[in-house]
């Protein structure tokens, strides 16, 4: 090819280049920062929201999982809905929904009020996120620079949007309310849906418009259910009939989801986007690390502020580093992504945040937070910010037209069910692990044993981990499969 052809040919592309695409990354990534900050935001302002709404300890933990639990359980409907419904369009309902959601929540006058609030933003966020990195997928499809940068800054805010949620969380607490960590959501959603309204184009996908409702309640059904049978063992133990009960059913339900899957004409979930070898990888490293780091900001929180007796202020602030390290990693990864491939960044930095958290393990109630909290939350912040970018990238390489927001909803989901199960789990793992150093040691040792658990919970989280970075290096290949191309159907062929 001639000078002149080339130069043509870049000028052409170029032209094909959507002039508004830098707005509807701020619009998306103003969405997506939303949608994982209010997965934190209340953490730091929970034991406030507890004794404003007496709500009992054992009952506390459902103003987290009422969000998480709605909206990985929807996100796979939100993004069916997305693609038939039209992206623009179901971003901005989820917008608006969110909005009111979050106002009734700040409004909350008891327990089972602010509970079915924030299942509700849960919900209207499951229609939102996947709508929003489907936007984002489409917009930069054509430009694989253009393109990891995107999905870096998309990356950013998905991996920094909890530790940013906590300081969010203690600044609202401390100068304001707890409720205005729900309120906050009111004018930054309307605002970025009216912005939406302008910038952002609608794309939807083509055919006859069927929703898979069985799909969709016996993949929410049994989610919720394994959750719930996580939340059993930590108050009756694993052995108990009513853990091993809901655990049953969710295998069952979840199963059932599959088959289900597999055989109908309009699948929730397509299995060719799970199947592809780099897509599933992505997904699989996706769940074990929403598992392993989820609980690690609610119990990192409650050390510093029951055991290091931090303020609700100050231990927002200690998670700063953590969010300015990951953004800057992220930076980092977007320029090396394009030269070698996601599978040694996402390997290598997950990792590196394994390293991390094994490292965090090691505090004690006496222990200093420069040495044993600071240098653990600046390793972890550098391997994920790798990570995440790369991720979200693999996940939706050549995705079919129509599968867009199923695939974008995945991402999501993956990491809001690990989540969900993450801190279940490590939060039975920490409870146990407290008993038992009590019962060993006596009731003077209470707060040893608090951090006990806590070490135990992030050793686990550890190990979760190293799994998802195993799961990385193997499955993920730096070239995107041809499984799609080969199929003959349509693709977002990127990068």
């Amino acid at each position: 090819m001639s000078q002149d052809e080339s130069g043509a040919s870049q000028t052409t592309a170029d032209a094909a280049l959507d002039p508004q695409r830098w707005a509807i990354l701020a619009v998306v990534v103003i969405a997506q920062l939303m949608v994982v900050l209010d997965a934190s935001i209340v953490t730091i302002a929970l034991p406030s929201a507890q004794r404003s709404l007496h709500i009992s300890i054992a009952n506390r933990q459902w103003v987290i999982t009422a969000y998480t639990l709605a909206f990985g359980g929807l996100l796979l409907l939100g993004g069916r809905i997305a693609d038939y419904g039209g992206r623009k369009r179901m971003f901005n309902v989820g917008l608006i929904g969110f909005a009111a959601a979050s106002a009734l929540g700040g409004l909350a006058v008891n327990q089972g009020m602010l509970f079915g609030a924030r299942a509700l933003q849960g919900a209207f966020a499951a229609l939102m996120a996947p709508a929003a990195l489907s936007i984002l997928n489409i917009t930069f499809q054509d430009n694989p620079s253009e393109r990891a940068k995107a999905f870096g800054a998309y990356g950013a805010v998905s991996g920094a949007g909890g530790a940013i949620g906590v300081l969010a969380g203690g600044l609202l607490t401390e100068y304001a309310s707890w409720r205005w960590c729900l309120l906050v959501n009111v004018p930054v959603a309307l605002v970025t849906a009216l912005a939406a309204t302008r910038v952002v184009h609608e794309s939807r996908a083509t055919g006859k418009t069927r929703y898979d409702i069985p799909g969709a309640l016996l993949a929410t059904l049994g989610l919720v259910s394994l959750v719930y049978g996580f939340t059993k063992a930590s108050l009756d133990g694993w052995a108990s009939a009513p853990t091993l009960t809901f655990l049953s059913i969710a295998v069952v339900l979840l199963v059932a989801f599959v088959v289900v899957e597999a055989r109908t004409s309009h699948p929730l979930l397509p299995l060719r986007v799970v199947t592809d070898r780099n897509r599933g990888g992505a997904f699989l490293a996706s769940f074990l690390m929403g598992a392993g780091l989820f609980a690690m900001f609610v119990f990192l929180s409650y050390y510093m502020q029951t055991v290091l007796h931090y303020s609700a202020l100050k231990a927002g602030v200690a998670f700063l580093p953590f969010a300015a390290g990951l953004i800057l990693a992220a930076s980092a990864s977007t320029a090396i992504v394009p030269r070698i491939g996601a599978r040694i960044p996402m390997a290598s930095g997950i990792l590196i945040g394994a390293v991390g958290l094994g490292w965090l393990s090691q505090i004690g109630v006496h222990s200093s937070f420069w040495v044993s909290v600071l240098g653990p939350q600046l390793l972890m912040s550098i391997g994920l910010g790798l990570a995440f970018p790369a991720l979200s990238n693999t996940a939706l390489t050549n995705v079919q037209a129509a599968d867009s927001g199923v695939a974008s909803a995945m991402v999501n989901t993956t990491q809001q069910v690990g989540g969900s199960l993450g801190t279940a789990l490590l939060n039975t793992v920490a409870a146990t692990a407290t008993a038992a150093y009590i019962r060993t040691n006596g009731l003077a040792s209470t707060a040893a044993g608090l951090v006990h658990g806590y070490s135990v919970a992030f050793a686990v989280g550890a190990g979760l981990l190293v799994l998802a970075a195993i799961a990385a290096a193997v499955l993920v290949r730096d070239r995107p499969s041809a499984t799609s191309a080969a199929s003959g159907d349509p693709v977002l062929a990127v990068g």
